[in-house]
């Protein structure tokens, strides 16, 4: 066996046979250093050695540029079928019955199968024997994933293109509390949904809050920022500052000056504010007053064990329920009996002395009615008295009549 002292002491020659053998094998460069891509071949050093030309790459192709997938890059297809079903809710059946027509046009074109099944509620793409492009199949399940979402379908149908993405954030979970969970959704909407559609106009994607989860298209750059913007809303931080960070961003980026320069000297920095509340100066009672916790409410077993219904048999319960029940109907029946009763009663008459305003009252009340039976009396007695004087003078007349006839007939004698 060979030490180790001596295995490094093999390395460098290793390496230099291996330099003498590149060295003869390579063509001579010139004094400007062959190709003239890197500093080391200016100098001669080893990265530049093996450097050839690229006549294929130049200054002036764009490798950031994503090529369109075309039929011409896969004409023989797929290998196997892949598919992708998801659900959708109740409320959503009408409008998908309404617009899937349009997105099953718009899927065939791109050689995707698509299916709407009512009676489970969910809908599925497969690729098919048409299929050319592998990833469309990702795009036709992001597809139905906003669908269900509550997305319109003419938006919806946009994230088939290659620079559009998508991204479903769910934010349900993010905050326990119901009230402030929904208090938070809605600062992230705005009055009048003027938040969202500012985050729209600075990222460039299209953003819809429904439920649970908030829906997002556009590119990935945006995207990203979006997602940033909603999870720090939902941590109880407001939009308005990221609008605000967005804009003067945006601002920047026109000036070329600074495209090389740290923006950090002009965004905003906000400071965490942890606002204390007040604490109340007495919460409930001292700890004079309530030496020892109160005492626990007595169970319905413990009122029985105090009261020794426990104790007895079931006949004995038996036979104390019925007495009880017995009791009960007998004071219902004596009830019943005295209200009907109280329908003979006759009423009780007031009283003169009831107070002094009734008093007084009442004594008005009968003055008044002795004066009218006074005078009435007095009438009727004034008006007996002239009859009784009219009486008399017709009697009187009569006999004065009968007086003259009698001394009529003497004198005719």
């Amino acid at each position: 066996h060979r030490s180790a002292a001596a295995l490094p002491s093999a390395q460098p020659s290793t390496q230099r046979t291996m330099a003498d053998r590149g060295e003869e094998d390579d063509p001579p460069q010139t004094a400007e250093g062959g190709d003239g891509d890197g500093e080391g071949a200016s100098g001669g050093g080893k990265k530049g050695r093996y450097r050839r030309d690229k006549p294929w790459d130049h200054a002036g192709i764009d490798h950031w540029k994503v090529d369109p997938f075309t039929k011409e890059d896969n004409p023989d297809g797929l290998l196997d079928e892949s598919s992708f079903a998801t659900l959708f809710p109740k409320y959503r059946e009408k409008y998908l019955r309404e617009v899937w027509p349009s997105v099953t046009r718009a899927l065939k074109e791109c050689g995707i199968a698509c299916e709407l099944n009512l009676v489970e509620g969910s809908m599925t793409v497969r690729t098919t024997r048409k299929t050319f492009d592998p990833y469309i199949i990702i795009k036709s399940r992001d597809l139905i994933k906003l669908l269900s979402r509550s997305v319109p379908a003419p938006q919806a149908l946009k994230i088939l293109s290659d620079d559009v993405q998508c991204d479903v954030i769910k934010i349900g979970g993010m905050v326990r509390n119901k009230e402030r969970y929904v208090k938070r959704r809605q600062r992230l909407i705005g009055p009048n949904g003027s938040t969202l559609k500012a985050i729209e106009m600075l990222t460039g994607c299209y953003v819809l809050v429904q439920g649970n989860t908030v829906s997002c298209m556009g590119g990935w750059k945006g995207l990203k920022t979006v997602r940033k913007i909603i999870e720090d809303c939902m941590k109880n931080m407001h939009p308005i500052y990221h609008i605000k960070e967005l804009m003067i961003k945006r601002e920047l980026a026109k000036d070329p000056a600074l495209a090389s320069q740290s923006w950090d000297r002009f965004l905003p920095k906000f400071k965490k504010k942890n606002v204390k509340r007040k604490k109340p100066s007495k919460i409930g009672k001292g700890k004079k007053d309530q030496v020892f916790p109160p005492a626990p409410v007595p169970s319905k077993l413990d009122q029985q064990i105090e009261s020794g219904e426990y104790f007895l048999s079931q006949e004995a319960k038996r036979r104390r329920a019925a007495a009880e029940k017995l009791e009960k109907q007998k004071e219902a029946v004596s009830a019943s009996q005295k209200k009907r009763n109280e329908a003979f009663i006759a009423p009780k008459e007031d009283a003169g002395d009831g107070g002094d305003g009734g008093g007084e009252k009442k004594k008005r009340k009968s003055e008044v009615g002795n004066e009218d039976v006074a005078a009435m009396a007095a009438s009727l007695k004034a008006k007996s008295k002239s009859k009784k004087d009219g009486d008399e003078k017709k009697r009187a007349g009569k006999s004065d009549g009968d007086e003259f006839i009698m001394k009529a007939k003497k004198r005719k004698s």
